[in-house]
């Protein structure tokens, strides 16, 4: 055993000295004064510094309003930051503007008298909360959900509903009605009546008739003046003399991809897929364009599975920027740095990355592409470059049906509705030259358009084929309008699926089509729109390879896990999308089980049957070349049913065959699949029309073999179909 130093024994002195001091330092240090108790947590407990505490943030801010806003694609914020700009202009209130999911609602019953709660809320799905609002859906729900008065109750709270939806879907405004019902059966008064939004005819316009009503009510309720507020801005705008280059956004869409740091992919933070490969999916000839594409994830950590879906961040085109910069005046100064400081955070943030450029906000960051809202017209009015141009703008925006007539059928954009304003041409491409400016603040622009939103896409591949890629099958939006006094008939084109056109047509080294019957009396639309597919500082090119920001989101849009459930898929044109990757799974099920079990693996296994149409089969038949290869793999489970409506046979009556009338002729196999194999129901596609005479057509199916009628027994059967997630809608209008 080694000796033991005295300075060794002076080390483990001090150290025990040290130890001692610290365990009894209390005792040691403490003054004379009594030790103060900190108090026990409660419920009733203001919460100031818990960032998740909206009372406390209100009390602080001194706001009279709370509006929490359920939003899945952007458009129930949007609503409900015009609430809480036109409750100040009107009365002088400020809001809290809330994402609901960043808060707890414990204290919800805590809200003062003298204030009220605001509930704009997005129906999602098949009558499903979006995903920001699900927790609070849950609490509100929940009878054993206690509020901090140590109840399921809210006497006393005052509040409003606006809800937003789609009456194309069975589901029809489900949520926002679900929060009246519930806040009104826990006490809470609501201010007026409720609004529905119906996004099938327009969403603007049922919001503009709600919204008179409400304010009235709500004034009276309270006690508050009209003519106490201002028009005030929401922001400042100042232009920058100098700033790091590096540091400016020029359409990035987060810090990370600015800096180009690796980070987990979202909506937040979307991620460059290069595309692999994409082609053109309709015949030489067609009058429509559909793109598959397929965008590269490997590496980025992103997993998907069958039926989720994939949002494509798109940019304006280049007509369209160039034309709100020369009505705006910014031609001259499109590239001059700016930064946008938010007036008012808790109302208005500011909705993207900052400091930037003019051209860059209008390319990247708002929706200069969407039809000139109403009320935004009103707002403009006051800015007109002379008094005929004002009385354009004042007669749209107090005239319904002339601005339905006109800006609504024409599908006018702002940039174009101020140029006719002004006496411009439309028709030719815009410059500084031919273009009236307007004296428009860039502040009240930034206000008055909301943000260019992804657009969300079906996935068309399954994983287990396709693990490092998600496939997209898209129909490129071109229309003609309806002729109006203001212009006759001509092509109006969708943002994201010409902006995925023009990829397609960059990374395959093809031309863009000259649209020969619009050029010479159109030459701004003489061909498709062009768009910078580079990205910013060309980070969206890399070795001749074209890169589409994405991001995913999930879906419950799913296959039964047991392959031995019959499975029946109905999805007419691009509606077939998910169910090539719902195959394409059970393809590559079938390999391994096949390769594991032998050649009898499959014997046990359902039928997938798969009801498609198209116009002609020689035309738009989508993946025509690779069904006859499932069917084959799958040993004849896979069963595919065609109808396509513009060649024969036609129906005794001269009329189509869609679908609908495929199900009809199949009824003694569709019937015994669902009520004896279980099998498990799909639709995609079309929600107006399609999906609608599907489900009516399961009905009588359903009803016929029950023995009894589609009103009665089929409709019984449809609605246990859906309380067991047996019946999956994936369906859009």
């Amino acid at each position: 055993m080694p000796a033991v130093s005295t300075q060794d024994v002076a080390v483990v002195t001090v150290g025990v000295v040290l130890a001692a001091a610290y365990l009894f330092r209390d005792q040691i240090f403490r003054s004379s004064s009594p030790k103060a108790v900190a108090p026990a947590p409660s419920k009733l407990a203001n919460g100031h510094g818990n960032p998740r505490n909206f009372i406390s943030k209100m009390k602080d801010g001194k706001k009279r309003i709370v509006i929490f806003y359920g939003s899945q694609t952007g458009t129930a914020e949007e609503y409900a930051i015009r609430l809480a700009k036109e409750a100040k202009t009107k009365f002088g209130l400020t809001s809290l503007v809330c994402d609901p999911e960043e808060y707890d609602f414990e204290n919800l019953d805590q809200i003062p008298d003298d204030c009220c709660v605001f509930f704009v809320m997005a129906t999602y799905g098949e009558g499903e909360p979006t995903d920001n609002a699900v927790q609070l859906m849950q609490n509100l729900e929940d009878e054993s959900f206690e509020f901090s008065n140590g109840s399921h109750r809210l006497d006393g709270l005052k509040y409003v509903v606006f809800a937003l939806g789609n009456k194309t879907y069975e589901h029809y405004n489900a949520i926002g009605r679900k929060v009246d019902s519930l806040l009104t059966n826990m006490g809470a008064t609501r201010i007026g009546e409720r609004g529905e939004g119906d996004d099938d005819k327009s969403m603007e316009e049922d919001y503009l008739e709600w919204k008179d009503g409400m304010w009235k009510a709500f004034s009276e309720v309270m006690g508050v003046e009209e003519g106490q507020g201002g028009d005030t801005a929401d922001f400042a705008v100042t232009e920058l003399d100098s700033h790091p280059s590096e540091k400016v956004y020029l359409g990035e869409l987060s810090a990370r991809a600015l800096t180009r740091t690796k980070g987990i992919y979202d909506g937040k933070n979307p991620y460059p897929s290069a595309v692999k490969h994409s082609r053109e999916l309709f015949q030489v000839g067609a009058e429509r364009n559909c793109v598959h594409a397929e965008l590269d994830i490997e590496g980025s950590g992103i997993t998907y599975q069958h039926g989720d879906h994939v949002g494509v961040w798109p940019s304006n085109p280049d007509v369209e920027v160039d034309r709100m910069l020369c009505v705006l005046g910014l031609y001259g100064k499109k590239d001059a740095v700016i930064n946008i400081d938010s007036l008012d955070p808790a109302l208005a943030k500011v909705p993207f990355p900052v400091p930037t450029t003019y051209a860059t906000v209008l390319r990247h960051y708002i929706d200069i592409c969407a039809v000139a809202g109403r009320q935004m017209l009103g707002v403009l009015s006051k800015y007109a470059p002379h008094p005929e141009a004002e009385a354009f703008l004042k007669s749209l925006n107090t005239d319904k049906e002339e601005y339905s007539n006109t800006i609504h059928n024409g599908c006018f954009k702002l940039g174009e509705v101020l140029q006719l304003a002004a006496g411009n041409d439309i028709k030719l491409c815009p410059t500084p030259d031919n273009t009236t400016a307007w004296a428009i603040p860039f502040d009240i622009i930034v206000s008055s358009i909301p943000r260019l939103q992804p657009r969300f896409y079906s996935i068309s591949s399954g994983p287990k084929l396709y693990p490092n890629a998600i496939h997209v099958t898209a129909v490129v939006l071109k229309y003609e309008s309806i002729p109006n006094r203001l212009s006759e008939p001509r092509f109006v084109y969708g943002v994201a699926t010409n902006f995925l056109l023009n990829v397609k047509y960059a990374a395959n080294g093809e031309t863009a089509p000259f649209i020969a019957e619009s050029a010479s009396s159109d030459p701004a639309h003489a061909s498709p729109p062009k768009y910078a597919i580079e990205g910013p500082r060309g980070a969206h090119i890399e070795d001749n390879i074209y890169k589409i920001p994405i991001h995913l989101r999930r879906s419950t849009f799913r296959l039964p896990a047991n392959p031995k459930i019959p499975v029946i898929m109905v999805g007419p044109g691009t509606g077939v999308a998910p169910f090539r990757g719902f195959v394409q799974e059970r393809v590559a099920l079938a390999r391994r089980s096949l390769e594991k079990n032998g050649p009898d693996a499959l014997a046990e296994w359902g039928s997938i049957t798969l009801f498609y149409g198209c116009r002609k089969s020689n035309e738009d038949f989508l993946y025509k070349e690779e069904w006859p290869q499932y069917t084959e793999e799958l040993q004849g489970k896979f069963k595919m049913y065609c109808a396509f409506s513009r060649e024969p046979p036609y129906k005794p009556d001269g009329s189509k065959i869609y679908v609908q009338d495929l199900m009809w002729e199949e009824r003694q196999s569709i019937g015994p699949a669902i009520l004896d194999g279980k099998a498990y129901v799909y639709i995609c596609g079309d929600a107006k029309a399609m999906s609608r005479a599907v489900e009516e057509t399961l009905a009588r199916i359903l009803g016929e073999a029950k023995g009894g009628s589609a009103e009665v027994e089929g409709a019984a059967e449809m609605k246990i179909l859906k309380e067991r997630s047996r019946l999956l809608l994936d369906v859009w209008s």
